[in-house]
């Protein structure tokens, strides 16, 4: 085979590799993309070839720049899932928080109402605390935060290692995060419900504590995780109601398109909020509950609050899409 031969068997399949690395080069997503690390071993094999037959630089050159873009399009592949959670963390999901800003303000106002209001309400008549509670939970709390309570050893009998403990309060917060995500499916009403009743949950709990407990215990153990695991929670519910306010006033798309749009602008919220939870989970099992001085809890915990009021503020401007 000499070297017109050569290049003329191969040409359009040259030509193909080097359309898929452009495509590939811009980010843009091709179903040939699984195909680049086949095509760029022929591409090597192609190179040595011409290589050893002397075909000339012309070429050589061509197939060697073709090489190292192949090399590069693989390696930004296997990278591409990293590259991707820097974008998430330090742009997308904050510009996307910002974007809904309004939506921050609704769900701020149903969770913190009923849970003001029922914390409130446990100094003027406790019977509605102790009504919402049940006298399971109540023995639960008052095992956790009652007045000759110790926090930490309740935790250890109740699920032993901090591993175990961080594995329920995944459970639990993913639970929370389905029912407030799921719940933007009936129009916004289970999305509201939830932030309702978890609102009135958590008021209920820091009032009977007030009553009948002793308080530092409770702050000292939800100081470090509470911003991680309230603003989740807050940004969850935002994501269902994109989609309930989408299904509601769908505009001049159908219901089913406007539910698909919302679906896909609410999902960095639901990740982002999901992903925040996890970390709730992670400091409730491997730091909240560890015997550390109180001080030490209160410290954390507020530069955590600061740090997710500057991360939600600030991070992502400047960058397209902000």
């Amino acid at each position: 085979m000499n070297r017109q031969e050569f290049e003329s068997k191969n040409r359009e399949e040259w030509k193909a590799f080097e359309e898929e690395l452009e495509a590939s080069e811009k980010g843009k997503e091709s179903a040939s993309d699984v195909g680049i690390p086949s095509k760029f071993r022929k591409i090597c094999y192609d190179l040595s070839l011409a290589q050893y037959r002397m075909f000339g630089h012309q070429i050589c050159d061509k197939l060697n720049g073709l090489a190292i873009r192949g090399y590069r399009a693989i390696h930004r592949k296997r990278g591409a899932f990293g590259e991707g959670a820097i974008r998430f963390a330090l742009g997308t999901f904050p510009q996307a928080f910002r974007r809904e800003w309004k939506l921050f303000l609704v769900v701020s106002m149903v969770f913190w109402g009923p849970f003001f209001a029922m914390w409130w309400s446990a100094d003027r008549e406790i019977e509605w605390v102790q009504a919402l509670l049940g006298a399971e939970q109540m023995a639960s709390i008052d095992g956790m935060y009652g007045k000759d309570a110790d926090t930490v050893e309740h935790l250890r009998q109740e699920h032993g290692s901090n591993f175990m403990m961080f594995a329920f309060y995944i459970n639990n917060n993913v639970g929370i995060d389905f029912r407030l995500f799921a719940g933007g499916i009936f129009f916004g009403i289970g999305t509201l419900f939830y932030l309702v009743m978890n609102g009135l949950f958590f008021g209920a709990v820091v009032g009977y504590v007030e009553y009948a407990g002793e308080p530092e215990l409770l702050w000292r153990f939800v100081a470090g995780h509470s911003s991680f695991e309230l603003l989740g929670m807050l940004v969850v519910g935002m994501a269902g109601l994109k989609m309930g306010f989408a299904l509601l006033a769908p505009g001049q798309l159908s219901r089913g398109d406007a539910l698909s749009k919302a679906g896909r602008e609410g999902l960095p919220l639901l990740i982002g909020g999901s992903l925040m939870t996890v970390l709730a989970a992670v400091v409730e099992g491997f730091w909240s509950a560890q015997p550390i001085e109180a001080n030490v809890k209160y410290t954390v915990g507020i530069a955590f609050w600061v740090l997710h009021l500057f991360y939600f503020t600030f991070v992502g401007r400047g960058h397209r899409g902000a």
